[in-house]
């Protein structure tokens, strides 16, 4: 079989590792693909119309990686042309472009989740956020490159965000504002399969399954200091997260939004990512995403014991519900290298050096992200996130050890990551 991976990040060259381990699949086409995927076994980049490329070079079925095209309706496109894809068409990719339509579906169908309004008009914004008072939380309603949410812990920090989103910080993105109350706890994040169609919620065959949950560190200090970032790395799973809070999450949250998707009548067959918030009271949704995390997909899929193609063809084929996901006993740690004055303004260009020797020795996995082939047939950086170093073992402390031992076998000048990925005290605590 030959498979088709859109995007061109480190969850992108995850999904095209794991979709090569399979004995099904004799070639992943990935579009535009990176530098990892450039050198990965099966794999090979093409640039072009993925509808075109899809049909030209008859793969089985397609996996689209990030938010954008999704949003824009590639599934339905690639679907019309034949091609089985995984990832939401248009109606269901709209729970991450639009925050307040999540937000209204979360409502509709009793998903646990942080009490919202929204707005158009900035001085009812302001007004709102005067009277409520903080700690509060402003969201743009589009998508902002996950860049688009501030917890403000001041009224003045909220009126700042208000401002300044509403007055094109993310273009359009922010013209309307989401604004939540602020919930107290630690963030996981668990990512799911879906398969949902109007046929297969009348066979009772529509189904939700949650991978293992995970923790991306999003801040770009040790401690959980510093500027937000697209993601400083991720563990899988997380030692803080109970079977209690696993059941509570299945029941008030994973439930209710299967219940949704079928109610609604979507046609959504990909993965679905929530974002949510530990709190005294159990976990909350803060947030639907229509795809796979970055970088949690890089400490996720490695965890699987399973044949992740057959996954695939499960969530196309509507035959999820029978699917059985195995998992490997244990942790995965992956912390992210990021380019020197990351998330702001960085070079690019800079020659990565890496010890395949000693990375093999740790039995880590490296995943680039922002990285691409330069004249000489090495890597070239190329992104503010460059790549994520992923490793094994049967303890955490085993497996961070491993990957940060295997972290030292890359550099590239102005190279920088946190040293706390997973640790006590790495999570973000509102």
């Amino acid at each position: 079989m030959k498979a088709l991976v859109i995007g061109s990040g480190g969850r992108e060259h995850t999904i095209a590792w794991k979709l090569a381990q399979s004995s099904k699949i004799e070639q992943v086409i990935c579009i535009p693909g990176n530098g990892g995927t450039a050198d990965e076994a099966k794999c090979k980049n093409l640039n072009g119309d993925a509808v075109e490329i899809a049909v030209s070079e008859k793969v089985d079925f397609a996996v689209v990686g990030p938010e954008d095209p999704l949003s824009e309706g590639i599934a339905d496109s690639l679907w019309a042309a034949g091609i089985p894809t995984v990832g939401p068409k248009k109606q269901g990719a709209a729970l991450e472009a639009s925050k307040d339509l999540s937000k209204i579906f979360m409502e509709k169908y009793g998903v646990a989740c942080a009490a919202s309004k929204t707005f158009t008009d900035k001085a009812l914004a302001l007004e709102y956020v005067r009277q409520h008072g903080a700690p509060i939380v402003v969201k743009a309603d589009g998508l902002a490159a996950g860049k688009g949410v501030v917890v403000a812990k001041s009224v003045d920090e909220a009126l700042k965000a208000v401002n300044d989103m509403m007055d094109g910080e993310f273009g359009e993105a922010g013209k309307k504002l989401v604004i939540e109350d602020y919930l107290q706890g630690v963030e996981i994040s668990v990512l799911a399969a879906v398969s949902v169609t109007e046929k297969s919620a009348a066979s009772g065959k529509a189904c939700i399954k949650a991978f293992l949950p995970a923790r991306d560190h999003k801040r770009l200090l040790d401690g959980a200091k510093g500027p937000n970032t697209g993601g400083m790395g991720a563990v899988c799973p997380p030692q803080d997260v109970s079977q209690n809070t696993l059941e509570q999450f299945q029941k008030e949250i994973l439930e209710p939004t299967l219940k949704g998707l079928m109610a609604e009548k979507m046609d959504y067959r990909g993965f679905i990512f929530f974002g949510l918030m530990l709190t005294k009271d159990g976990p909350k949704a803060l947030e639907y995403n229509v795809r796979l995390g970055d970088p949690e997909t890089q400490a996720v899929l490695p965890m699987m014991d399973f044949d992740f193609a057959d996954l695939c063809l499960a969530i196309t084929g509507e035959n999820l519900s029978d699917f059985e996901m195995k998992w490997k006993p244990g942790f995965q740690v992956a912390p992210v290298a990021v380019s020197g004055g990351y998330p702001l303004k960085y070079p690019k260009g800079k020659v990565i050096s890496l010890d395949l020797e000693k990375i093999s020795r740790e039995g880590a996995k490296v995943f680039v992200a922002g990285a691409v082939k330069n004249s000489e047939g090495g890597l070239a950086t190329s992104g503010g996130r460059v790549l994520a170093c992923s490793a094994h073992g049967e303890t955490f402390d085993e497996a961070w050890k491993k990957a940060y031992r295997a972290l030292e076998g890359i550099s590239f000048e102005g190279m920088f990551y946190r040293k706390d990925i997973g640790l006590p005290g790495a999570a973000e605590s509102n």
